[in-house]
């Protein structure tokens, strides 16, 4: 079964495992949805519209009366769209909301659904070049939503594939880019530091994978590795 296959196995899963979330009265702010919006919302999952889908997926939980029950009713038809790299929505807000509604403490069916997804999504990002969500921002969900980001890059140490290498170029260039690798923050809110782990990581696990001459820099290399001791004395940073 190709690395595509099991994603779309994981999504069909997670369908299944939130199935039996049942349809409520969705309570809300009527000043941005009004009373049709919420209508829908209350409604058969399957007939609320897209653009609706989406608003409920970026809003803040402040705006529901129940955000928790609403967020996880409505995660197979955020989650399907986010990893087909269909979805409207920043995939660094939909961690934050997922963290929010508190994902992890579901039952264990729907929380073990999403881990799985989470798995494959990742596998079939580093075997596919160019992927449909940018490498950076999946690494940045499913960190966010996992609070760990350890054991993602030791998935992409471990794959030894042209299109896992030309992932690190391009993750590379994004974080380097007007040094957004000084204080690289993961999380519509900041909430992951990532600089120290990441800066580690490149500097050894990968660099023989990634042609930059960034990394030949030995100026630049001192600065890298000043930004992890940074972090590591001040976890704060």
């Amino acid at each position: 079964m190709s690395h595509h296959q099991q994603l779309m196995t994981a999504l069909n899963a997670l369908d299944r495992a939130f199935a039996f979330e049942e349809p409520f009265p969705v309570g809300g702010c009527t000043n941005c949805y009004g009373e049709e919006g919420l209508a829908e919302l209350s409604g058969p999952l399957h007939l609320i519209p897209d653009d609706m889908v989406s608003a409920a997926a970026g809003e803040v939980p402040s705006h529901w009366d129940d955000f928790p029950r609403l967020y996880r009713r409505l995660v197979p038809r955020i989650i399907r769209p986010l990893v087909t790299g269909r979805s409207e929505v920043f995939e660094e807000l939909i961690a934050t909301r997922l963290v929010e509604a508190g994902w992890s403490t579901w039952d264990a069916p729907q929380a073990d659904a999403l881990r799985q997804v989470w798995t494959a999504w990742w596998r079939a990002t580093l075997h596919t070049h160019p992927s449909p969500v940018p490498v950076k921002d999946t690494l940045a969900l499913v960190t966010v939503a996992t609070d760990s980001l350890r054991p993602w890059l030791d998935v992409w140490t471990a794959t030894r594939t042209p299109a896992a290498d030309a992932h690190v170029a391009d993750l590379l260039d994004d974080v380097l880019f007007e040094c957004r690798i000084n204080d690289l923050r993961l999380g519509f809110y900041g909430e992951y530091h990532a600089t120290a782990e990441l800066v580690e990581w490149l500097l050894s696990e990968v660099r023989d994978r990634v042609a930059d001459a960034r990394l030949d820099d030995p100026d630049f290399i001192r600065h890298l590795q000043q930004l992890i001791g940074d972090q590591r004395s001040d976890p704060a940073l």
